[in-house]
Formats: C-alpha cells, structure tokens, sequence
C-alpha cells in the first residue's frame, strides 16, 4: 500500500521562467523511509513543499499533476487539514520552535493544545515520546537555552508526539556535528520503526545508505535515478548528477583500482568491513596453496 503517490507533478514558482520541478512520478509505500537526495537546487525542498500541499497554496505558482497522501488530494484539502496527516520537520530547528513555551515539555505539548487534547492524555503522551526520544533530561529547560543538536531532537520529538502518520524531514542535519548527527537519526529510526511513512531530505550520504529504503534522485526538477541505496550508489551515474557517494563507496571504488577484487558495492560500514574481511580471508587461502 502507498501513502504517497505523485503523478506527473510539474511545478513552477510565480517568478521562475522554467518550472523547478518536472513531471515527477513518485510512490512511497508506508512505513517506507524514502530518501530525496541530489545537488542544491535540483528541486528537493519544493517536492517537500508540494507534499505537504504548500506549493501553490502557500508559495503560490503554477502547478499541473496530482499529489495523494492517505488517500487525500493535498490540493484539494486545506492546509490545516492536510497537517493532521503530515508532520513537517524544517532544516533549522529555530525554525521550527515555536518561541511560546518556555520548558522543552511546554514545547511537546504545544501542538496538542492547540488542537483540544484532554490535559491527561497531553501530559501521557508527552512523556512517553520524551522518554521514546531520550531527550528527558532537557524537559525542564528552556528550548532556546539548548546546542543546535539537542534543539533539533526537540524537534522531531515535537512533530512525533502529534501522531502524524508520515512525517516529511528536510536536512536535519545540515548544520550539526557527526554526534549530533547520530543522535538525531536515532530519533529518525524511531520513527521508522513506529510504522511512520517518511520522506528525508538530507545531504549526509552514509546515513541514506544505513537507514533509507528506497532512494530517490533530483536532478533539475526531476527524478533521474531511484532504487535501494545499494542499486543508486552503485550506478556510475550517481555522480555525474553531483550526488556524493557514501565514503565506504569511494574507498571500495579507489581498492578495486588498486586491482583489488571487491565483490559487489558495499555501501555501508557493515558492508565495507564484511567485503574486506572476505577479500583477505581469500589472499589467506592463496597463499596456503601457494606454500602447499
């Protein structure tokens, strides 16, 4: 079953000459963690946007095709509607903060106040998804008072407390270290293990390769590439649309050209580590027959 499916989606701002994205087809299947991946301004954020029906309500422009999600037409619902179904997490959490709450717990429960829930289940579901998303600790200081890192779990935590079944999350990580970076994708992989549907655009490839099922490639508002992040990263042609590989890739790549034989592609850490392993295991068995 599908909770997003996007059909020939063309879409271009009020003052763009030529539309910024390009007769999409796309189907993320639930629960799938879909990754949108490709150079700046190959048309990734505006495809968040018109997911979560912001282009053209919002942005205004012109705009051709059909977006469902949950089985809704995004542009035909209301926004406030559509936001039942769809959490948006931004790039910079001081965006996302509200600026109101004064404790991090004010700040989960500030979205279910506004939309009437019993104080008793508020306070339960609070401190459960604070708990979920280890960020406990911070519930009684003020959101603005924490690192870049500990701000963007909040975040997340805020978007996963309203229950929202897919989840759309643009660079999270774009301005943290590889600490912070770790600490979010864990809250990432909550999510995901919670059944949500969930769109990630984010620039740090050896994540996408980890977490993603399915990869998606812009390139100038259209999509070029798709697949497991195994079939992308393994394709010559990822780079030429100026997609980094996932370092694991690249040293794979560079020991094949030293003559090396490495079976396959690792992507991952887990991969990489595994391939070598066999690869010296296999010069091992050489040399015994060799001295035999």
């Amino acid at each position: 079953m599908d909770s997003i499916q996007i059909t020939n989606l063309t879409y271009k701002y009020p003052i763009s000459e030529e539309p910024v994205l390009r007769n999409i087809n796309l189907n993320v299947k639930k629960g799938e963690l879909c990754a949108i991946i490709g150079a700046n301004g190959s048309g990734k954020t505006t495809l968040c946007n018109a997911i979560r029906g912001f282009v053209p309500k919002f942005y205004k422009g012109e705009i051709s095709g059909e977006i469902i999600v949950n089985g809704k037409d995004v542009q035909k619902e209301e926004i406030g509607n559509t936001a039942l179904d769809i959490g948006f997490v931004f790039q910079n959490p001081f965006t996302q903060i509200s600026g109101i709450a004064k404790t991090v717990f004010e700040e989960l429960a500030y979205g279910l106040e506004n939309m009437g829930i019993e104080r008793e289940i508020i306070i339960r579901r609070v401190e459960e998804t604070m708990r979920m998303t280890k960020i406990e600790e911070f519930r009684d200081r003020n959101p603005f008072q924490l690192s870049g890192g500990q701000q963007q779990r909040v975040a997340l935590a805020a978007i996963l407390v309203m229950g929202q079944p897919v989840l759309v999350i643009d660079e999270p990580t774009s301005q943290l270290d590889p600490q912070s970076t770790d600490d979010v994708f864990e809250v990432i992989k909550l999510m995901k293990s919670m059944g949500k549907t969930i769109v990630l655009v984010e620039h740090k490839m050896e994540q996408i390769a980890e977490y993603a099922d399915h990869v998606v490639v812009l390139h100038k508002g259209e999509v070029v590439m798709e697949g497991t992040a195994k079939e992308v990263f393994s394709n010559p042609l990822c780079e030429e649309y100026h997609t980094r590989l996932p370092q694991c890739t690249k040293i794979a790549g560079e020991l094949k050209n030293m003559g090396i034989d490495m079976e396959g592609t690792p992507v991952t850490v887990e991969e990489t580590v595994n391939t070598i392993k066999a690869v010296m295991e296999n010069k091992r068995k050489e040399m015994e027959k060799w001295r035999l």
